[in-house]
């Protein structure tokens, strides 16, 4: 699976504590074997952002990514439930 990261993504991501970018990390080698594997609770979003998906890094910080094509995924964003306004 390839995956390519926004520039929000990337901005977003420079600016999590150190702890959330580790988490993170693993969650991400989780998501490359199984986008919805039990661990990551991945979930379709609804609303505006109803073309794009969930997955969780610990109780508050999430990824919101989109799948493009088969195997390409698209990070858009990640933080708390804030980066869902």
């Amino acid at each position: 699976m390839k995956i390519y990261y926004s520039s929000k993504f990337a901005k977003e991501y420079k600016r999590l504590p150190q702890k959330v970018k580790n988490q993170a990390k693993k969650k991400e080698k989780i998501f490359r074997k199984d986008p919805f594997d039990k661990r990551l609770k991945t979930h379709k979003l609804s609303g505006k952002l109803k073309e794009y998906y969930s997955f969780s890094i610990d109780y508050e910080p999430r990824i919101i990514f989109e799948f493009a094509k088969k195997d390409i995924v698209w990070f858009h964003s990640v933080g708390t439930h804030q980066i869902y306004r």
